[in-house]
């Protein structure tokens, strides 16, 4: 059941409450009665063990993206320009 925190600025407290995600949320302080609004807090997720994590986003991963690629060939063939007719079929860029 996840927790939420909450705040009171009337009287400056700061509490937790454990919920379910379908309950309406807090609205008035149980020690002063103001109005509380809700807080976002950091999350308490946290990636242990194997899995997706270790296996292919780890920088000890085997497949390291930090190897250079070679870049791109460069090719001689003129751009487009309709060809005969409006067709691409004898065009040298459609091959």
């Amino acid at each position: 059941m996840p927790v939420y925190e909450y705040e009171c600025p009337a009287c400056k407290k700061v509490f937790e409450v454990q919920q379910r995600m379908s309950d309406d949320p807090i609205k008035t302080c149980k020690d002063c009665g103001g109005e509380v609004k809700k807080l976002v807090s950091m999350s308490s997720f946290h990636l242990k063990g194997g899995g997706w994590y270790s296996d292919g986003y780890s920088s000890k991963s085997t497949n390291d993206t930090t190897k250079k690629t070679k870049p791109a060939k460069e090719t001689a063939t003129p751009p487009c320009k309709g060809g005969e007719g409006g067709s691409c079929k004898n065009c040298p860029a459609s091959s």
